[in-house]
């Protein structure tokens, strides 16, 4: 099953990622190697900060552009993973496993199969 890692940040934390850390870059390379020899390495990427996003809504019929992230949240969308484990323990243990910094939330969701 495939579950999607969904990495929330704080203000803060988009900051502090403009001054690369090459330590935790490492780490992050590190993690991201142990998923691929396990064999549950999908897909990861980062995100730009949330005043990089354009939102897309609808009225009626009309799509309506809108400059900034669709929620006005302490915390943004920052970045996702997918990985391919057996079950949600799983899938728990591996984004336990992610590097830890400080004003970060990891949400952790399956993604649905409609090949199925």
């Amino acid at each position: 099953m495939q579950y999607a890692i969904l990495v929330y940040q704080s203000d803060d934390a988009f900051a502090a990622a403009k001054k690369p850390d090459p330590g935790l870059h490492q780490a992050f390379l590190a993690y991201a190697e142990a998923m691929k020899k396990a064999g549950v390495y999908v897909f990861g990427a980062g995100l730009q900060a949330p005043e990089t996003a354009t939102t897309l809504k609808f009225q009626g019929d009309k799509p309506v552009v809108q400059d900034g992230p669709y929620a006005d949240t302490k915390e943004q969308l920052g970045g996702l993973g997918i990985i391919d484990v057996p079950d949600l323990d799983s899938a728990l243990e591996w984004a336990a496993r992610m590097p830890r910094v400080p004003g970060r939330i990891y949400e952790i969701r399956p993604v649905p199969s409609y090949n199925d």
